[in-house]
């Protein structure tokens, strides 16, 4: 008997989109359920996240496992045979975590207060997230990959944000000048596992449009 996985998920989550791409790299199958988070959150999420009760959710062999940076060293270190997601020299490992745990608390969650705030009254904000996508670029460098010539995990925990950029832009009348990670993005879509899960950029900004009408900010 194989390994039963089951993936819950919303289809425009930068944070499932993680899931997806490290599940497709490892070359795991599974089951996708599509949660409708807007309005009613399925039994089976509460029940599997009941602290949180969001997505991404990865449930191995009747398991749940959530948070999306957990669930990819899990997926990492259980079908370990396959390509490995991080690197296996500690200091590199540290690195790339390092790199995340900064992306997403300095670029998604300044990101975030633009496209569903009083755009106006942010640029403070805007000015912060154009700084740090340039720190990322900065780690970038170069390389063709986050961790030089393979596609590993900080690419991973970076891409599904790629086609955002364009929306965070539009949403906050700003300019981001990355012009290293445009070609490290259009470079990891190429990709399988990247482009086949990858949201569509008028499905971004349709989406922030309309929440954005719905928490009354526009």
């Amino acid at each position: 008997m194989g390994d039963e996985v089951v993936l819950l998920g919303y289809h425009l989550s930068m944070f499932v989109v993680r899931v997806k791409i490290a599940l497709g790299e490892k070359g795991v199958k599974y089951e996708y359920k599509e949660e409708d988070l807007l309005n009613t959150k399925s039994a089976l999420l509460l029940q599997m996240n009941p602290v949180h009760k969001k997505v991404p959710v990865l449930i191995h062999n009747g398991k749940p496992i959530s948070e999306s940076r957990i669930i990819l060293e899990y997926i990492d270190e259980v079908w370990k045979d396959q390509t490995p997601l991080l690197p296996t020299d500690p200091y590199q490992k540290a690195h790339a975590r390092f790199w995340v745990d900064f992306f997403d608390n300095k670029v998604h969650e300044v990101a975030k207060k633009i496209w569903t705030g009083k755009v106006d009254e942010l640029e403070k904000e805007k000015k912060e997230l154009i700084e740090n996508l340039k720190k990322i670029e900065e780690v970038l460098g170069e390389k063709p990959y986050f961790g030089g010539n393979t596609f590993g995990f900080l690419d991973i925990a970076i891409i599904p944000f790629y086609k955002w950029f364009s929306t965070y832009e539009k949403v906050g009348n700003l300019k981001l000048e990355c012009p290293k990670l445009v070609e490290w993005g259009n470079r990891c879509l190429k990709r399988e596992s990247v482009s086949k899960f990858l949201s569509e950029e008028k499905d971004v900004y349709e989406f922030v449009k309309m929440y954005r009408k719905l928490i009354g900010v526009d």
